[in-house]
């Protein structure tokens, strides 16, 4: 597949971000690395925490409202016009909404190749990655390990749980061209 867009979806601490990092080192073409955390740490301060914008709670459940929506959709846009524009992109993303998450790139992808990935982790590898992080809502990444799946369709699936980001990251390169 000739793909202008790489799209990684995964639970928290599930190892997306790794394997982003090597897919760029041995990808013969240069990807920009874009993920959904830079798209929250780029949302205005007061929507975090508001019911407007996205509220995490104590035991990681994730909820989000409408002007969080409303710039979602802006950012989509703007990678999909990034690939459109030349580039290469590679998106680490967790799909909350399942299909309704997927369908909001394919709606804004439209004709642009795009390469669907999905990166599974056993729930209880992606806690304890979480504990280590220790920038995370406890409970997140088990909540998120297999609902970000439900539904989903990929081209390729690779599972962290005992496999190295690299050795991910050479079975998904395997697939782009």
């Amino acid at each position: 597949m000739t793909a202008r867009l790489i799209i990684i979806n995964g639970g928290s601490s599930s190892g997306k971000t790794g394997i982003v990092r090597c897919l760029q080192a041995v990808l013969a073409e240069p990807w920009l690395a874009l993920s959904v955390d830079d798209f929250v740490d780029a949302l205005p301060a007061d929507l975090e925490g508001s019911p407007e914008g996205i509220v995490i709670g104590p035991g990681g459940e994730v909820s989000v409202g409408p002007a969080f929506r409303e710039l979602e959709a802006a950012w989509t846009a703007g990678v999909v016009a990034m690939c459109r524009a030349g580039g290469r992109v590679i998106v680490d993303d967790v799909f909350l909404g399942g299909t309704s998450s997927q369908q909001r790139w394919r709606d804004a992808i439209g004709d642009v190749e795009t390469l669907w990935v999905g990166v599974h982790c056993a729930p209880e590898i992606a806690a304890g990655r979480e504990i280590a992080r220790g920038n995370r809502a406890g409970g997140m990444a088990e909540k998120q390990a297999s609902v970000v799946h439900e539904g989903i369709t990929y081209d390729i699936e690779v599972d962290t749980s005992h496999t190295e980001s690299l050795t991910c990251a050479h079975t998904i390169a395997s697939h782009v061209r």
